[in-house]
């Protein structure tokens, strides 16, 4: 790793034996300039941010210690390293005093400068490397968060505008855009049904790596999340100021994707995709929407734009569709009036159908088949065995009258196996107090499902009927209420009270407390103090 080096001397025959006399290239540091006095020199550290700098004390126009003075005034945090006379003494001593790592007394010995230029090149590395070692984790720590919070914003559990979200360092939600990208793999549903829980759960693993890498683009902030079994989401983050992204690029991501897929796990998909900018508010919605596209395209490996001009968006729009929803929404809220209202009315609507649209009817019963099976399959209420009884009845089943018949079969089917409410709360009674024995862990939705034996989608579920707020939201709100006692009733360190609560970053840590009580762990100790008499 190579450091930048700044020269600075109002004597020439000097800066000249810096630059020669010392091996920089075999050291692996860059000399990014040399200045003939400290005016010269700030110039070179606005522009270049050197990591060390060799600066003389008396110069003309700006002295190096005027020089100090104005460099750290101005944020550099470079290892400085002062060239001073014996005169000088007194100079470099109230330099060390104020942040200069060591000095160099004239005239100079370059045996002994090149030592101190070595140990304070290997300190700015190692400076470097914690740094960034520190940010990955950050990077990390946030995306985590943020995965886990989106998915319930997508499924529309939130609006995201929870007061505890950290959704970006420097933005909140409303300051940020969106474009979605809905991944699919062909077929996924009636190819796995004989697959094993671990077969399937290998396969969607491996497509999830590949999605995490097949957008090459440095500047791109984006997010894979796996919303059922053989679907994800890619969501593209812009900020509302900075949307710039165009259609062929989002086609071109669409393209990568496919053949990464393809070219990785040896699967095909369909990529249906949104450019926007679609607010946060919006995405729960523009997700559903994407899903139904996607199902009327029925051929392998499709690549569907989705705008408001979109034929795709046209035909995604059938008035039936929100009665499906009604039937997918009571089937996930376990109520069985919802469910038969939203049969009833489809029914009826499919009544007086002309003959030209029968073909049309009949497709459309058809996608709407799959679609439930795929949701009882995330809900857990079918079997291996049943599901592949109903698929075998799809295929059998040609008219508009058979396929309703089908459908009310899958409705019946859920009214039967649907978990009772006393089962429900059980499971939520466990999920509450799984959660209290482990707030100071990295506890995770898929944790906890494992934990009770159920899917991560039903899970959630279950846990928004049951406590009216997602899982995000409840164990932030746990910790954060945690966090405010051991504040108040302890002298912890706010790093230790963070980490007893379930963060290993103080930073962000830091950052939910202050979104959640309105000031800083720090500021609210302080608040809170009890008064001493």
């Amino acid at each position: 790793m190579n450091v930048k080096a700044l020269l600075i001397d109002d004597e020439v025959h000097i800066l000249n034996n810096l630059k020669i006399v010392l091996p920089w290239e075999e050291m692996q540091i860059d000399i990014v300039g040399t200045a003939r006095n400290g005016a010269e020199g700030l110039d070179f550290v606005r522009q270049h941010e050197p990591d060390i700098i060799l600066c003389d004390i008396r110069m003309p126009v700006m002295d190096g210690m005027e020089f100090l003075r104005q460099a750290r005034k101005m944020g550099c945090e470079s290892e400085i390293l002062m060239l001073t006379g014996y005169q000088e003494f007194e100079y470099a001593r109230i330099a060390l005093q104020h942040g200069v790592r060591d000095y160099i007394s004239k005239p100079i010995n370059y045996e002994e400068l090149e030592d101190t230029v070595r140990k304070v090149a290997d300190i700015v590395r190692s400076r470097k490397l914690e740094k960034t070692m520190a940010e990955r984790r950050w990077g990390k720590v946030i995306s985590l968060a943020y995965e886990k919070m989106m998915f319930d914003v997508l499924m529309g559990f939130t609006s995201g505008n929870s007061s505890y979200f950290v959704v970006d360092d420097d933005h909140q939600a409303d300051q940020l855009v969106y474009s979605l990208l809905l991944i699919d793999l062909d077929g996924y549903a009636q190819r796995t049904v004989t697959w094993s829980e671990n077969e399937r759960r290998l396969w969607n693993f491996a497509v999830r790596n590949v999605l995490q890498d097949a957008i090459n683009n440095d500047w791109l902030k984006y997010a894979v999340l796996q919303m059922r079994e053989g679907e994800w989401c890619i969501l593209l983050q812009f900020y509302k100021d900075r949307f710039t992204v165009s259609a062929q690029d989002v086609s071109a991501w669409a393209a990568a994707i496919q053949q990464a897929v393809r070219e990785h796990v040896k699967l095909t998909v369909s990529v249906a995709w949104d450019i926007g900018p679609i607010p946060m508010t919006s995405l729960s919605h523009t997700y559903k929407r994407l899903q139904r596209v996607l199902l009327l395209h029925a051929d392998n490996e499709q690549l569907v734009p989705v705008d408001e001009s979109s034929t795709a968006r046209q035909a995604a729009s059938v008035s039936q569709w929100h009665l499906v929803e009604e039937i997918v929404s009571g089937m996930k809220q376990n109520d069985k009036t919802k469910v038969e209202r939203g049969l009833q009315e489809l029914q009826a609507s499919l009544l007086h159908i002309s003959e030209q649209s029968l073909v049309r009817a009949e497709k459309f019963l058809h996608y709407v088949i799959i679609h439930l099976l795929r949701e009882m399959r995330e809900l857990e209420l079918l079997s291996t065995a049943e599901e592949e009884a109903m698929w075998d009845k799809l295929q059998h089943s040609v008219s508009v009258k058979d396929l309703v018949n089908v459908i009310s079969q899958l409705v019946h089917h859920t009214k039967e196996h649907a978990l009772n409410k006393k089962s429900s709360e059980l499971l939520m009674i466990s999920a509450r107090d799984y959660i209290q024995r482990n707030l100071g862990s990295d506890i995770g939705i898929d944790e906890i499902a494992d934990y009770l034996g159920i899917s991560c989608s039903y899970f959630s579920l279950l846990f928004k009927n049951h406590f009216g707020e997602t899982f995000v939201e409840y164990v932030t709100k746990q910790r954060m209420e945690l966090a405010k006692s051991l504040l108040t009733m302890t002298d912890k360190s706010v790093t230790q009270i963070g980490n007893m609560v379930g963060y290993s970053e103080r930073r962000y840590f830091t950052k939910v407390f202050q979104k959640y009580a309105g000031m800083t762990p720090s500021e609210f100790r302080e608040k809170h103090a009890p008064i001493e008499r």
